[in-house]
């Protein structure tokens, strides 16, 4: 649950929640719960549209293992609701006795499905906890790759927190000779 993982903590800034800052084409204001996106082929999608410094779009859906992520994703990145195409997460909570936990696939614009985004889960909670899925505080945000603990109070900062593993080990050449 909330406040598993250790390693790494950042803190991520203040999610933008108006409009322009998104961006997203809306007169507002913001927040914006609810934001309907159609799609060819997808029943429309309500989405809450969070801004992290790049653009989200936060589907809340029953079970995300069978949300349509790489057939709606590609079409809603390209939605027209958004000027800079966005990131699209779909997002459901799970019942869990020892804290909120949300389950979370992101279909990232430019790449595909991904196994973790860290703006993304920070704009999932954004989006939970203006929509009233979890409670300000701590929520854990399970993501293909593995967990990520997000905090907001629903006003101030949002603070990451995660695992630090070791990937690469190298040396960089120090010298111009090339």
């Amino acid at each position: 649950a909330a406040g598993r993982c250790t390693g790494a903590s950042v803190d991520m800034g203040r999610p933008r929640l108006d409009p322009a800052a998104v961006p997203v084409n809306h007169p507002g204001p913001g927040p914006l719960l609810g934001l309907d996106l159609s799609v060819e082929g997808h029943p429309p999608f309500p989405a809450v549209a969070v801004g992290m410094g790049n653009p989200h779009a936060v589907i809340f859906v029953d079970d995300v293992d069978s949300a349509p992520v790489c057939t709606a994703g590609p079409l809603l990145e390209h939605h027209p609701a958004f000027p800079n195409r966005t990131n699209v997460e779909f997002v459901s909570r799970l019942d869990a006795s020892d804290g909120q936990i949300l389950r979370q696939r992101t279909w990232e614009r430019g790449s595909g499905e991904t196994w973790a985004c860290g703006t993304g889960a920070c704009a999932a909670v954004v989006a939970a906890v203006l929509a009233g899925v979890v409670a300000p505080g701590a929520t854990t945000v399970r993501l293909n790759g593995g967990d990520l603990d997000i905090s907001w109070d629903g006003a101030g900062p949002i603070t990451m927190a995660g695992p630090a593993t070791r990937v690469f080990t190298g040396d960089w050449p120090t010298d111009a000779a090339d």
